[in-house]
């Protein structure tokens, strides 16, 4: 029997002699535990809380249920009774899914019950190994995925395994990973979910998971047979592969969704503490835009999240978290903070502190954008960066400043010697928005499959289509398309900072100009595995393009002078020219409709290396003096975006007098000549 002075862990606890249930309900009446039959969902017995002790229901019963699945029912002070799940349940007996019917007339067969773990079965220590090698924060290529995404429609992996734990761990998607070069996995949610009620009416379903509904669990839909077992094999099998595996986090909000949403949990257990409230009107803050969001300024709360975290670290292995709406995170419970309980809490926790930590810096509340202002241990996603990017390379005016600095970390929103340049998570697309693909190929938005009349999804996209909207067979319109392409990729990978790849970019994947296709689980999303010749040298160039950045000390962690935050510099100086080759004066960032410029990168004597990088973004061929070697060097050209296939083996020497193309990134490194016999 559990003492008051003794408290088991929230959700359930096996011992040798029983099993032990701890239910947060501040606010209930009264609750009892109810067992069911794994298979047949058959109710077995119901047992009233042995005691409640301040807030916290307590049952304590005997190892013979240890193969049932479990409820609460619970009253609330206003005399309503629910079915709901335990917020602690570690894994459940199938997925959720939305029916309005079922949970309205048959609740205990409709709700996704808690297991029984085994005896010992979540250890309190971290069960799997470091990687063997560790990655360097400068030297980390984010891959942003999506488990069923990844290996839906891959010929090399088992059909029985396509869009599984298992299927994204399978071999032939290792050897994709490691032939880029990617370094860190970013996986979209994996905690279990439900879709949104207004989404399952219409036919469709939320497919990105950015809806949790058990903050423990994995989720079901994404097992062969076992979602607990088969995660955990995921996540050894990538670590053993040589990669970093962090999981994209939802704890903004929760599935319970607005006051007219379903009660899954806290809704009944905490309904005036569960979620923020408007100070003036007591109705839900939805700064999530999801119907909720989740009070964190609340003790139970934030412990909730913070064990939830060390969950999925100590369980599975995960090396850290991208945290979604990540502006919440900071609100206590409204305005943002440093010193909200979340940053102080996870920086001084020894198991979270050294992990992975990137924001997502904003959520649609007040002052809801906060980039640059997260914790120095944060890496943030970088939109500034995907915006200019897209815009300077479609040929926006007055951009060329903007991207100059972008390419350089940022600086101006991650300042010299306060943040690290690799703070900037520098993407070009992401999971909510056009895939790299559709951003060459779509003027506006198509969202007409997601049933809101096109509603949905930003209308700023910064995107062209370059004649026609959508697939073409003109030549000249392809061949520019994939240009740009390619000069959009060079740019992430060689800006200073942490590039992230959307998955399926690199194969040429298109939604069809769907920005928002987080309810299509169709060929919308899964990646295409069926190169044509020329997605297949996109490819190539993709894996070049990142073997070229991780060659150099200096193009993935150039260290200036100037910059504090680092303890020694490997640069000795930085050059900037107009296109032509002369140098850039203060008044040329500002020319509305200048489209390029090269910048000069010379290593000290410590390293060695030389660079130069050109760009232009103008529709026209530009000559460029470059500048003076060393005697007895030459430029030698190791990308340029002009050239469909360009190969490591395609490298040249450049004449002085070189011709920029119209809309090409180049990159120049200084290397001795071949001398004769």
């Amino acid at each position: 029997m559990i003492t008051a002075n003794l408290r088991a862990s929230y959700g359930v606890t096996v011992t040798q002699n029983s099993l032990e249930f701890v239910l947060y309900g501040p606010e209930l009446k009264d609750a009892e535990l109810v067992l069911f039959h794994a298979d047949t969902q058959e109710e077995l017995a119901r047992f009233p809380a042995d005691k409640r002790v301040g807030k916290d229901w307590y049952w304590s019963i005997n190892t013979g249920y240890s193969d049932s699945v479990y409820l609460y029912y619970v009253t609330m002070q206003d005399g309503g009774a629910y079915f709901i799940s335990d917020p602690y349940a570690k894994q459940l007996s199938h997925a959720w899914y939305w029916n309005r019917e079922q949970y309205n007339k048959n609740p205990s067969l409709w709700f996704p019950k808690g297991k029984i773990p085994p005896q010992h079965r979540y250890s309190k220590l971290v069960r799997v190994a470091p990687l063997e090698k560790a990655i360097l924060p400068h030297h980390r290529v984010v891959y942003e995925a999506h488990v069923k995404s990844m290996s839906m429609q891959h010929p090399g992996v088992p059909v029985e395994h396509r869009g599984t734990y298992l299927g994204l761990c399978h071999s032939a998607v290792i050897k994709h990973l490691q032939d880029m070069g990617i370094t860190t996995i970013q996986l979209m949610p994996l905690m279990a979910f439900m879709p949104e009620p207004f989404i399952v009416e219409k036919g469709l379903t939320n497919y990105w998971g950015y809806n949790t509904a058990s903050f423990f669990a994995p989720e079901p839909r994404y097992a062969y047979r076992d979602a607990h077992s088969e995660l955990q094999t995921c996540v050894d099998t990538l670590h053993k592969a040589g990669f970093e595996v962090i999981l994209d986090v939802v704890f903004n909000h929760t599935a319970e969704g607005g006051p007219d949403g379903p009660i899954l949990h806290h809704r009944a257990t905490q309904p005036s503490t569960a979620y923020t409230f408007l100070p003036e009107s007591r109705e839900y803050a939805n700064y999530s835009g999801c119907g909720n969001t989740i009070n964190l300024a609340h003790q139970y709360n934030l412990q909730m999240i913070l064990d939830a975290a060390r969950h999925w670290v100590t369980e599975y292995g995960f090396d850290g978290f991208r945290y979604d709406l990540a502006t919440n995170m900071g609100r206590q419970p409204h305005a943002f903070s440093l010193k909200s309980g979340f940053f102080k809490a996870l920086q001084q926790d020894p198991l979270l502190r050294d992990k992975i930590h990137i924001a997502e810096p904003w959520d649609i509340g007040d002052y809801g954008y906060q980039l640059g202002n997260f914790p120095v241990s944060f890496a943030e996603i970088n939109d500034q960066f995907r915006d200019i990017t897209r815009s300077f390379w479609r040929g926006d005016n007055n951009k060329m400043a903007d991207f100059a600095t972008c390419m350089f970390g940022s600086r101006d929103i991650f300042h010299k010697g306060v943040r690290a340049s690799h703070t900037s998570v520098n993407g070009v697309t992401f999971h909510d928005g056009f895939t790299l693909q559709d951003v060459v190929s779509y003027q506006d938005k198509h969202n007409e499959a997601n049933l809101e009349d096109n509603r949905d999804g930003h209308n700023h996209n910064a995107s062209c289509n370059y004649g026609i909207e959508g697939p073409t067979d003109d030549v000249v319109i392809n061949h520019v398309r994939e240009r740009q392409k390619r000069n959009l990729f060079a740019s992430m990978i060689f800006a200073q900072g942490t590039p992230l790849v959307l998955h399926g970019d690199e194969l040429s994947r298109t939604q069809l100009g769907n920005n928002n296709a987080y309810c299509q689980d169709n060929e919308l999303n899964y990646c295409d595995w069926d190169l044509n010749r020329q997605q297949a040298d996109f490819l190539a160039f993709c894996q070049y393009c990142i073997a070229l950045k991780q060659s150099s000390q200096i193009l993935t962690n150039a260290q200036l002078a100037d910059d504090a935050f680092f303890d020694k510099c490997n640069v000795d100086a930085v050059h900037w020219y107009k296109i032509d080759g002369s140098p850039k004066a203060d008044s040329d960032w500002h020319d509305p409709v200048n489209k390029g410029f090269a910048v000069e990168l010379i290593g000290n004597r410590n390293n060695q290396e030389h660079w130069l990088i050109c760009v232009n973004a103008d529709k026209v061929d530009h000559n460029m003096v470059l500048p003076k070697v060393k005697q007895n060097h030459r430029w030698q050209v190791v990308l340029d975006t002009r050239m469909t296939d360009f190969k490591p083996t395609g490298a040249y020497i450049a004449k002085p007098q070189f011709v920029i193309s119209n809309r090409s990134f180049v990159i120049f490194k200084q290397d001795e000549p071949k001398r004769e016999a």
